[in-house]
């Protein structure tokens, strides 16, 4: 994920420690000091606690009373639980997109794939499958719907720099490929329908997950 210069602080501070989070540079239960964030960013304790609470609405720390901040851990549960909703409101979206979908989105969401099958690493694989996804649900005009979206995309992100954080060959994306073809098709049955198989294996193993 990029910082963008003109964010508020506290946005870029949370997109900063997001980024950290989700691909393991800050381990599950690590606690966030906040005097420390403040001092390492720049700023004051009231852009910390902002990017702390946004952090929280991802499900990517918990606040506890007396004890302060940490990373939240997640279960097989927790992460099933993240694929079904994923899936579900992505094949919301998506069928909303759909009647706006043009010919310049679906190139562009081509754009993606490719450059998920040239990712070097997981990092980049993920930023380019997010991408994809972001493309093609975009146009549902539903923000609320894709804020939401796109916080369940932090939690199973996370859950995908768990599992690839040793060993890591980018994947031939079969699924983008054939939602891409549904969609330049007119088939939008087809392409709801892969999308929320595609979207909910992460959600069929318990592999990689630990607490």
């Amino acid at each position: 994920m990029s910082v963008a210069k003109d964010d508020p602080i506290a946005v870029r501070i949370s997109r900063t420690l997001a980024d950290r989070i989700i691909s393991g540079e800050i381990d599950a239960g690590a606690k966030l000091r906040q005097d420390h964030i403040a001092e390492e960013s720049g700023t004051s304790h009231v852009p910390v606690r902002e990017a702390f609470r946004r952090l929280e609405s991802q499900g990517l720390v918990i606040s506890q009373p007396r004890k302060g901040v940490r990373v939240a851990g997640f279960s097989f549960e927790e992460v099933r639980e993240v694929a079904e909703m994923r899936a579900a409101l992505e094949v919301l979206a998506l069928r909303n997109a759909a009647p706006h979908m043009t010919t310049a989105i679906l190139d562009q969401a081509e754009a993606a794939v490719y450059a998920g099958d040239r990712a070097v690493d997981v990092s980049a694989w993920e930023e380019a499958n997010r991408a994809f996804h972001r493309i093609i649900l975009s146009s549902c005009n539903m923000p609320r719907l894709l804020k939401t979206i796109d916080d369940l995309h932090a939690a199973s992100a996370r859950f995908l720099f768990l599992g690839w954080r040793t060993e890591w060959e980018a994947p031939t994306d079969r699924d983008h490929r054939a939602i891409l073809a549904a969609l330049r098709g007119g088939n939008i049955e087809v392409a709801t329908t892969v999308l929320s198989r595609h979207v909910q294996w992460v959600g069929q193993s318990p592999r990689h997950i630990q607490n």
